[in-house]
């Protein structure tokens, strides 16, 4: 399980970033692309990974949405 953070560019482009995995980032038209196409490219990165037997960084971020 990882966390992504996901938002609107200023392209209007919507993205999403694995930030426990550097370079990890994606994009989408909506909201919902851009969360589909990230957890394919998480999967994808892992895979990787695995398969150059190199270790997976662990999660390591915690988010908080602040008011201000």
């Amino acid at each position: 399980m990882r966390q992504a953070v996901v938002y609107k560019g200023e392209d209007g482009q919507w993205v999403a970033e694995c930030l426990s995995l550097p370079g990890c980032v994606s994009q989408g038209q909506t909201r919902e692309e851009a969360i589909g196409h990230i957890r394919e490219a998480i999967r994808l990165y892992v895979a990787v990974l695995e398969e150059d037997h190199l270790p997976i960084p662990e999660e390591r971020f915690d988010t908080l949405l602040v008011a201000v």
